[in-house]
């Protein structure tokens, strides 16, 4: 099959199960067989181990720290990290820090998620905006069940509101943690691995300097914070990992109805 200078094949899906540049999907790539599209052998082992690992070390730690709040053990790193914040503020720290806290609350996202699952629509990357969507609300719905089982008390502190609902995880710092590295997911996907790291480099930053704006404005204990961090690294593995087998599904979907409709045509042969 001959390939058009001005329309490569990728030699690989992104992240999100999608091929091709921004825009509807190239249909040479669409019509590509699977070994052009498919990732290295080597490339899909590293995936899967690393994605496992990550996902494995994600779910231990944070059991081990849920399991602590549980049982409503104080944690030393807890009783440091709020009072030294809290030495080192500023009104310029203020500044910053209600800046972050801003960028992983729903006045930010919500809209955000709006423009960027438009846009998605708009050059036809429906993949893509699923995975926005199911990473999302999916992160929503499981830090408001966390937060329901586990009943944590928000910190009781003289300088900070004290909010109304509970405290692990942290919801500002899932939500960020999930949200932002979706989005650099969903660049990895379309614009390719270069710019795939920059944006993957700038939502850890973003998230974890979210997570930190919640310690220092009293909200929320360190524990909650690394707690939210872990549980949205674990649920955005589980969902990648499943967009990432989504063409695999495609192929074999296409494959059994192929040969479906091959038999069909062979039996209508014979008795005619």
């Amino acid at each position: 099959m001959s390939q058009s200078p001005d329309n490569p094949i990728k030699a690989e899906s992104g992240p999100t199960g999608e091929a091709g540049p921004l825009g509807p999907i190239d249909p040479i790539v669409a019509s590509a067989p699977t070994s052009a599209v498919r990732p290295s052998a080597r490339e899909a082992t590293m995936t899967v181990v690393v994605g496992l690992v990550g996902l494995i070390a994600s779910l231990v730690v944070l059991g081990s720290i849920a399991e602590g709040v549980r049982a409503q053990e104080v944690f030393a790193l807890d009783a440091w990290a709020t009072p030294f914040l809290h030495g080192i503020a500023s009104p310029g720290l203020d500044a910053v820090m209600g800046a972050l806290t801003d960028m992983g609350s729903s006045m930010i996202i919500v809209p955000l998620f709006v423009v960027v699952i438009a846009g998605l629509l708009w050059k036809r990357r429906y993949g893509s905006a699923l995975f926005l969507g199911v990473a999302s609300g999916g992160a929503l719905i499981l830090n408001g069940t966390m937060k329901l089982f586990f009943q944590r008390p928000r910190p009781q502190l003289p300088w900070a509101q004290v909010l109304p609902d509970y405290s692990f995880p942290s919801g500002h710092t899932m939500n960020g943690v999930v949200f932002y590295l979706a989005l650099a997911v969903i660049a990895w996907s379309i614009f390719g691995r270069r710019t795939g790291l920059v944006s993957t480099v700038v939502a850890v930053a973003l998230a974890i300097g979210i997570g930190v704006s919640r310690i220092y404005l009293g909200y929320h204990y360190l524990t909650d914070v690394v707690g939210g961090i872990l549980a949205g690294i674990a649920w955005l593995l589980i969902v990648g990992a499943a967009f990432r087998a989504r063409p695999a599904w495609w192929m074999w979907g296409r494959a059994s109805a192929q040969g479906t409709s091959g038999a069909d045509g062979r039996d209508t042969a014979r008795a005619s």
